[in-house]
């Protein structure tokens, strides 16, 4: 029996296909929905695999550099895995006069990162700075997953590390 091009892609990557053609089905299958596609897959990897390219291109009857136009025009795409805990330290006004910067120094010292190098090999933690979270009153603030933490102090910092590292394994953002 002669295996399909898309039972052999998954095969060969282990990507799973099925859960594209779920995203695929539900935004719908046309280049409009490129966005909400591409939206989709990052919310369950935390970034965009390169195996959906060629695959959304097939799909949707696209250049593959159409849909990659699209996941290098908006910011909020990642071609680069994230980790589980995607940290987002503020520095915008607000959060900086209150010393938010100790704070990233932190992260990055205890979880061996830098400016350059903002995700864990393990791909436990990615830390970024954003302009603002919009938590202003609760300055410095941050998020995990979007959770908001305020306040925050770097004995805060280690003892949040401390506390996620010692979760039990589970998904994204539960």
């Amino acid at each position: 029996m002669k295996e399909s091009s898309e039972e052999k892609r998954e095969v060969d990557s282990g990507f799973d296909y099925e859960f594209l053609d779920t995203i695929i089905g539900g935004a719908g299958c046309r280049p409009s929905a490129i966005i909400p596609i591409l939206q989709g897959v990052q919310e369950k990897y935390n970034y965009l695999p390169p195996e959906i390219f060629p695959y959304l291109a097939e799909k949707l009857r696209v250049s593959e550099a159409r849909i990659y136009g699209v996941a290098t025009f908006y910011e909020n795409f990642s071609l680069e895995p994230k980790g589980k805990y995607i940290i987002k330290v503020c520095d915008g006004t607000a959060c900086h006069v209150r010393k938010s910067v100790p704070n990233l120094e932190r992260f990055r010292r205890e979880l061996g990162l830098s400016e350059f190098k903002v995700t864990t090999g393990d791909l436990g933690f990615t830390v970024q700075t954003v302009a603002c979270l919009g938590a202003c009153s609760l300055g410095p603030a941050l998020t995990v997953n979007n959770k908001v933490y305020a306040a925050m102090t770097p004995e805060k910092v280690s003892a949040l590390i401390g506390e996620l590292r010692a979760e039990p394994a589970r998904g994204k953002g539960n």
